[in-house]
């Protein structure tokens, strides 16, 4: 019998049952001290049937007994819902503690939607918005703000999704995302939230898995992961994933290959110590394409989804490195202290051409453009933080305080050019010259951002949880032009305060209603009249909502409001002069659950109403993230059969429904409509070794814009329809 088909989840006996059982003369084995290194969520005693105790009588018989502590891997779960989640916080808490939206895309869901890059499950996951590019390229939203960091391990580097270094899924247990503000662990940033990636972790068990897979447009993928322990206790474990993806795509000339290589140590330095190293390595090589052109007034164009604007010399490539360690102690009585660092290091250079102008009524446009630019950027991140509980009056409260570093230096030297020719978007020729590319602009940008932070669970009655912390954030950045060699900006903030406030109330069981105000800000690099730097943007949120946990916690299910004011943009006047004067305002609405409905009955699905607007400044009343859509709904469903002849077989379905959404370029205003895709799945375990999974993608081949931008570029078509089949060996 597959691992599949005997893993299941149960809630937690009770202390006294427990007991009674130990009293009874069975025996369980202790939950893993640290959740976060556990394999599984269950550990199985039975009671000895017939056993005599001392005085010779016969000892109560009890039946198997499961015991279920909180894990926070998700790979040796077959689930969509997950016990605990940690962005948001230090610790791993029930989703039900964090008084934020939260989403978790556990290895099960990864697995199932086919996950590459970052940006390929993302375009699968509630509230989110991809900004189609290369895969690995695209730009993420949440709440109508762009993403400006990704997280490994709980420790930030920036994203820019030009340069493609968002990581590949193979390496990952989970993706975790927090909606809205999140300042008080991470400083500066956009109101967007936060996205962190749980990575692998040895195991201490000996696996391992191979899988392959194909598509329709003749991509290729590898990926190979074996784990296990180095010594007979496994307190010395280590792990190595290796991926190679070969991908094409429906549009002419645009491929996007993938290689990387992960590997993790670690060490148990005593019961409650453990030390962990981490080294991962990826390079991409992509012919890119940079989307198509609109008419001359911003209307979109029916062409062959295959239309490409490149030129036979695109050429993108990019080398990302991460190193993370990691020393945390547990303690006995709960709690724990965290140290921990990653250093990434990422090579970017590219050039590619595209559309230089809108497209005539016969299709012609009369010019190319190109850009290129080369880039090395390094960033550091440093965390220490102690986590204690503390019992009084009977509850316990909780309190975290912590420190952290950023430090990121970037070189960048960047061209562009625009090729006179004629050319047609109904009969592209890629055969383009290829132009000598000179640098025109080449800087130096250096930041360091110290913080301390804290934070207060207070218990003042069983049923209810109140949380307050707090951060202040030294930032300094500069930019020098390696031309001229002068200081080009410069920004300090000495001591910037964000507060963090939230309520839990338990109404029972399983459902909790919160409320919470959380704050960011982000400096800014414009100055004003007198060139004086402008006042960082101030962001804060006021989110109310439910969260339950139904099912024996199988099924997690929320509701949420939010409110989010961004203040003090940049806005310039009609003299070029800035001032820190603009506001924007978005609310909206979310759903969610995830999790299993009924036995082998898998969902993850959510609706998402968004409305943002400026409230302040030129333009008020006008829609700030015209590119986030007013309507977003996801579903998606697996159903694995319990018994019978199709107990092997697994279906599934989904469907994505966005309504239209905008954008406006240089006065032009340019409009998708919404659009509706459906997807289907279905994966058979062969034997207790091989499984295959055939996915259809846009089951009805709609045709539909995905992405627009300009009247030049960056107007992209969703997949047609398409097919991927996987066969995985686990061992």
């Amino acid at each position: 019998m597959s691992d599949r088909r005997v893993r299941r989840r149960c809630r937690p006996f009770p202390v006294a049952l427990v007991a009674l059982v130990l009293a009874s003369g069975g025996g369980t084995e202790s939950a893993a001290a640290d959740p976060s290194t556990a394999e599984a969520g269950t550990d199985t005693t039975t009671a000895t049937e017939g056993r005599k105790s001392e005085d010779g009588k016969q000892a109560l018989a009890l039946p198997a007994l499961t015991v279920t502590g909180s894990v926070y891997q998700t790979e040796s779960s077959e689930s969509y819902a997950s016990d605990t989640v940690s962005v948001g916080d230090k610790d791993a808490r029930p989703p039900r503690e964090v008084p934020q939206s939260t989403t978790v895309l556990t290895r099960a869901y990864l697995e199932d939607r086919n996950a590459r890059s970052l940006d390929t499950i993302l375009r699968e996951t509630p509230g989110i918005v991809v900004l189609t590019n290369d895969n690995g390229r695209s730009s993420l939203y949440s709440r109508g703000f762009e993403f400006d960091k990704l997280y490994l391990n709980g420790l930030p580097a920036p994203l820019s999704s030009i340069y493609g270094t968002q990581p590949d899924m193979s390496i990952v247990d989970h993706v975790e995302i927090l909606k809205g503000p999140s300042g008080l662990f991470s400083g500066a940033g956009e109101p967007a939230g936060t996205v962190n990636m749980r990575l692998k972790q040895p195991t201490r068990q000996a696996r391992g898995s191979l899988s392959v897979t194909g598509d329709t447009w003749d991509g290729l993928r590898t990926e190979g992961d074996v784990s296990g322990p180095f010594n007979a206790s496994g307190s010395l474990r280590g792990r190595l994933v290796l991926a190679d993806d070969e991908q094409q795509t429906w549009v002419r000339h645009n491929d996007n290959t993938m290689r990387q290589a992960f590997g993790s140590f670690q060490a148990d330095l005593d019961d409650l110590t453990t030390a962990s190293l981490t080294l991962s390595h990826m390079q991409r090589d992509i012919a890119p394409f940079n989307g198509l052109p609109t008419d001359a007034q911003g209307n979109l164009l029916d062409l062959d989804r295959a239309t490409t604007t490149a030129a036979n010399w695109n050429d993108f490539n990019n080398v990302a490195s991460d190193y993370i360690g990691e020393l945390e102690r547990r303690f006995s009585h709960g709690g724990h202290a965290k140290l921990s660092a990653r250093f990434s290091d990422r090579w970017v250079d590219f050039l590619y051409a595209y559309s230089g102008s809108a497209a005539a009524s016969n299709g012609n446009v009369s010019s190319v453009g190109w850009l290129a630019r080369k880039l090395h950027e390094q960033s550091l991140a440093l965390d220490a933080n102690l986590s204690q509980p503390i019992t009084l009056f009977g509850q316990e409260h909780n309190v975290l305080v912590g420190a952290d570093y950023q430090h990121v230096t970037d070189t960048l030297a960047s061209g562009s050019g625009r090729i006179t020719m004629t050319n047609n978007i109904y009969n592209w020729n890629t055969n383009i010259s290829r132009p000598k590319v000179t640098y025109s602009s080449k800087t130096e940008t250096s930041s360091d951002q110290y913080g301390i932070y804290g934070q207060v669970r207070v218990k003042p009655i069983d049923w209810a949880t109140l949380i307050g912390g707090g951060r202040f954030t030294w930032y300094e950045t500069d930019t020098q032009n390696l031309i001229t060699r002068q200081k080009s900006a410069s920004n300090s903030q000495q001591g910037e305060f964000t507060p963090y406030a939230g309520a839990i109330v338990d109404l029972s069981n399983t459902l909790s209603a919160y409320a919470s105000y959380t704050a960011i800000f982000q400096p800014q690099s414009q100055v004003d009249s007198s060139g004086k730097a402008l006042d960082p943007r101030q962001g804060g949120q006021y989110e109310a909502g439910l969260k339950g946990s139904f099912l024996a916690d199988r099924l997690n299910a929320s509701a949420a409001l939010f409110r989010i004011n961004d203040k003090n943009r940049a806005v310039a006047d009609t003299s070029g002069n800035y001032s820190a004067s603009e506001e924007v305002l978005a609310q909206g609405a979310e759903f969610e659950t995830s999790g299993e409905v009924l036995p082998g009955w898998k969902v993850l699905t959510g609706y998402t109403y968004t409305l943002s607007e400026y409230v302040h400044g030129l333009n008020p009343g006008s829609t700030f993230s015209s590119v986030t859509p007013k309507h977003m709904l996801h579903v998606w469903n697996t159903y694995r059969f319990q018994e019978g002849p199709l107990r092997d077989l697994t279906v599934g379905g989904g469907v994505k429904t966005f309504s239209s959404f905008s954008n406006t370029s240089n006065n032009i205003r340019i409009t998708a409509p919404g659009y509706t895709v459906f997807d289907l799945m279905a994966s058979y375990d062969i034997n207790d070794v091989y499984t295959a999974t055939l996915t259809v993608k846009n089951l009805f081949d709609e045709k539909y814009y995905e992405r627009v931008g300009g009247t030049t570029v960056f107007n992209f078509y969703g997949e047609p329809r398409s097919a991927m089949l996987a066969v995985k060996a686990s061992f």
